[in-house]
């Protein structure tokens, strides 16, 4: 495949995308840069960075405790990146948006209020085999506490997960149904729609980490029907320390209070606390205001560019990219799944994978190298690494070639 082929029709302007991202005229050892670490984090547009400084430079102060003017605009605004959030997941209520740190505050904070009241030993947690340790890791501290069990959904070859395996681990001892809705590490988009409603039809609530879905296409929890849903403000184009747990009321009003402190209260006295109501019991102390404020700027951004021309455009990228590695002697792919999203997980025979992302960064070329936080992934299919490329709105079919280039470098340089 040669670069002179023609770009399919898309919707996205591209040279107007990249134009926003100031980040992108850098350079890095004298090149261009080409950030193709995009599964890890996004760069930011400069309405989110706008956003966030004029948070800090125009109205910043604490939000519903004062009665000031500045407060009362910090709280008019944060309310509203609450309600940005409920439209870009098409949630019931702002009562079902919770402000978390990221994804992995998010899912703790299920496992500690949700799962952890609930499991008695010998219940059990189903996650898959292609999970984030953030999906992972927090079952496994639930189910020592409680003497629970994690079971685990076993992926094929191509990076699919066994859907037959899947129906078998179900039982009346399952509690939980906690799946990444696209990998980090192979880019496998999961059919969740239909395990959501296998689960369902046995009465199992179901989370989804939606850390690598936000970004790349749109999103319905009320068509998804999934009890919980979990994403990061830093992968959505918007800042670092923010992100959201979408939860079913009736759970969420079902569920203790995770933390306790200021804002999550309607009174206190040392004999007893009322808590407040949703969205708020789950939010104690200050909140990340500019943060909340940064990923509505983010999301306002996603949907006025136009979610479904960013995720065709990524598809194309991951396409393309796709069918120039598979004509490059010694390159392996790992992870086939015949549904991707934005991921390109490979290995160049020879070669240790943090020695690619090495030669990369000499050409300006920035991608991850390492387990992605998925060592059950990588023990699977043998590798102790992978060199992982991954696209966003910003990235071009000339970036993709800048990359196929790095690895003849690499490969020159390997022998």
């Amino acid at each position: 495949m040669s670069a002179a082929m023609t770009l399919p029709p898309t919707a996205l302007d591209v040279t107007a995308v990249r134009a926003q991202f100031p980040i992108l005229q850098r350079t890095i050892h004298g090149k261009p840069l080409v950030y193709l670490d995009n599964a890890a984090s996004v760069q930011k547009p400069q309405a989110v960075i706008d956003a966030i400084s004029g948070c800090y430079q125009q109205y910043y102060a604490n939000v519903h405790r004062g009665v000031h003017a500045l407060s009362e605009q910090s709280t008019a605004a944060y309310e509203g990146a609450r309600e940005t959030v409920r439209q870009f997941l098409n949630a019931a209520s702002t009562q079902e948006i919770i402000f978390t740190r990221g994804t992995t505050e998010a899912i703790n904070l299920v496992a500690a209020s949700f799962a952890r009241p609930r499991l008695q030993p010998d219940d059990e947690i189903v996650i898959s085999a292609i999970e984030h340790h953030s999906n992972i890791v927090p079952w496994q501290m639930v189910c020592q506490q409680t003497g629970a069990k994690l079971r685990v959904i076993p992926v094929l070859d191509n990076g699919e997960l066994d859907q037959q395996a899947f129906v078998e681990l179900l039982n009346e001892r399952t509690r939980l149904l906690g799946l990444i809705h696209v990998s980090n590490a192979l880019g496998t988009v999961n059919p969740v729609q239909p395990m959501i409603a296998q689960a369902h039809a046995r009465g199992i609530p179901v989370l989804l980490d939606g850390a690598q879905a936000a970004p790349h296409f749109s999103l319905d929890v009320q068509a998804l029907d999934c009890d919980f849903y979990a994403f990061s403000g830093h992968k959505t184009y918007g800042p670092s320390g923010i992100g959201v747990l979408y939860g079913k009321a009736e759970w969420l009003n079902a569920m203790p209070p995770w933390q306790g402190g200021g804002d999550m209260i309607r009174s206190v006295t040392f004999e007893h606390t009322e808590y407040a109501p949703l969205p708020y019991k789950f939010e104690a102390g200050t909140p990340h205001i500019a943060g909340a404020i940064g990923l509505a700027a983010a999301l306002d951004w996603m949907c006025s560019t136009g979610i479904q021309a960013i995720a065709d455009h990524e598809q194309d990228l991951l396409e393309y990219a796709t069918a120039q590695f598979r004509q490059i002697p010694g390159v392996r792919i790992i992870g086939q799944a015949a549904e991707k999203s934005g991921v390109l997980s490979f290995l160049i025979d020879g070669v240790h994978p943090h020695d690619i992302a090495t030669v990369f960064d000499q050409s300006g070329v920035a991608i991850r190298a390492g387990h992605h936080c998925a060592q059950p992934v990588m023990e699977r299919f043998g590798v102790p690494a992978t060199a992982r490329a991954s696209v966003a709105a910003y990235n071009t079919r000339e970036d993709i070639d800048t990359l196929v280039s790095a690895v003849y470098h690499v490969k020159e340089l390997f022998g």
